[in-house]
């Protein structure tokens, strides 16, 4: 009898282990997400790579620098010179 009802307490403690595997998972997948996420920005800065944003500006500002120039180059020259 008594080794009935150790039986009974390991299978609902088994049965709750696999209702809990689902949240317990996605815990673990999110934190091991953050922990990918921090090794990388951590990475990138060691190395001293650009980010997307900071790139996506320099070339925006190049553009404007180009743009600019040619308005320079394309401008009536006065007489004199």
């Amino acid at each position: 009898m008594a080794e009935r009802g150790s039986t009974r307490l390991f299978l609902d403690a088994v049965e709750e282990l696999f209702a809990e595997l689902p949240t317990r998972a996605r815990g673990s997948k999110e934190k091991l997400s953050e922990q990918a996420v921090g090794a990388l920005r951590a990475l990138v800065d060691e190395l001293g790579l650009v980010k997307r944003d900071e790139l996506d500006e320099l070339e925006l500002r190049v553009a404007q620098l180009e743009h600019r120039l040619r308005l320079l180059e394309d401008a009536p020259r006065p007489q004199g010179s």
